[in-house]
């Protein structure tokens, strides 16, 4: 029986500082005894986006008090955790080396195991935390970062089934507020402004929606949406909310296409996973653009009609959080996954599949991490 364990996590992938302790007992059950994350938006707003310079130099400011008031809310002191989990990647490299050398210094110093943790794993795990999934399940990870459809087999395996080719979504967004002149960031901007939008003024494309493949590309999309804003420019607000509106039409129908094919492979490939218990499979939605209640919608009633079920994770805990760091790390422990080397080096990009082909696209970067 694998004991009971309590992890310190730490993430600083991006423009969060976090720290949080979390407990697992003997049958797996989860306990948060404190989650605190400190965001820097007001020190990237005026730039549109995040300054990596900016974002190294405010979690070496601030993560060692965190990391001492996530312990005092927990009640605890180093010596009552059993371990450390520090984000290793993927992310800006200047946060990751400021959150991993920390985890390393304070294992050394107090003698505990250090788990460098994936950032995706910790999302795709994240579901087992709030809502005890059992394996396997699907994922869709939507973030400023990553667009991507995983199977998530257990703890250390899993499959890509379809990312991104050029752009993530949350990327698609946060673009489409700059262009439209609306505030960082950019994804719950362009939902408020949608909410008085007319969704059929503009016919915006649905890329790669009909191919039997399961990636996505968002960069058409993006053009298109410029084009349509220069050719009635100067905008007024109903024209900003009408392009906002028919923008989250053609990502939710994409979305609906994209997934609803998964979905049914899904079902092809576990035809009797499900059948004997009488469970039903569970798609997972994680990263900021989760939050987005018409994508939840849609997604939501595409799991009832193929007999899924929509697990997403409180807000919280799909936008960047330490908790789904020490839970990973938790779930590393308890499958007797040897601790990291001290050693070990952060990765900017780091694949949950590490078998997966890297797809390029019409983008210059190519597939995400």
């Amino acid at each position: 029986m694998v004991p009971f364990l309590r992890i310190l996590g730490i993430e600083t992938s991006c423009d969060e500082t976090a720290a949080a302790v979390v407990e697992r007992d003997a049958e797996g059950h989860s306990h948060v005894l404190s989650d605190v994350v400190l965001s820097q938006l007001d020190e990237h707003s005026a730039y549109g986006g995040v300054v990596p310079e900016i974002a190294a130099r405010a979690h070496v400011e601030a993560l060692d008090e965190l990391i001492e008031e996530a312990l005092k809310r927990a009640n605890v002191s180093l010596n009552d955790v059993d371990a450390i989990a520090a984000t290793s990647g993927p992310g800006l490299i200047g946060g990751l080396l400021v959150g991993l050398m920390t985890g390393k210094a304070i294992a050394r110093a107090a003698g505990k195991p250090l788990y460098a943790v994936n950032h995706l794993e910790g999302h795709a795990l994240t579901a087992r935390l709030t809502d005890g999934l059992s394996f396997p399940y699907l994922m869709l990870l939507v973030s400023g970062g990553h667009t991507q459809l995983i199977l998530v087999r257990g703890v250390g395996q899993y499959e890509r089934w379809g990312t991104t080719i050029d752009d993530a979504l949350g990327e698609a967004f946060d673009k489409t507020a700059k262009l439209l002149g609306l505030p960082y960031p950019g994804g719950p901007a362009v939902e408020r402004m949608a909410r008085d939008g007319n969704p059929d003024r503009f016919d915006f494309p649905r890329p790669l929606v009909g191919e039997a493949r399961l990636d996505f590309s968002f960069s058409g999309l993006k053009t298109a949406v410029r084009q349509a804003a220069q050719d009635i420019a100067p905008l007024s607000d109903q024209d900003v909310a009408d392009i906002c509106a028919s923008f989250q039409k053609a990502v939710s129908r994409t979305l609906k296409d994209r997934i609803g094919r998964g979905l049914q492979r899904f079902k092809t490939e576990f035809p009797t996973t499900f059948s004997a218990t009488g469970e039903k499979p569970a798609l997972v939605v994680a990263g900021g653009v989760a939050a987005n209640l018409e994508l939840r919608g849609t997604l939501q009633a595409l799991c009832d009609k193929n007999g899924f079920r929509f697990v997403a994770p409180p807000l919280h805990l799909c936008t960047d959080n330490a908790v789904m760091i020490a839970w990973a790390g938790l779930e590393r422990m308890a499958t007797g996954a040897a601790p990291d080397a001290l050693d070990v080096q952060p990765r900017s990009r780091w694949p949950l599949d590490s078998n997966a082909e890297t797809l390029i696209g019409f983008g210059k970067r190519g597939a995400k991490a």
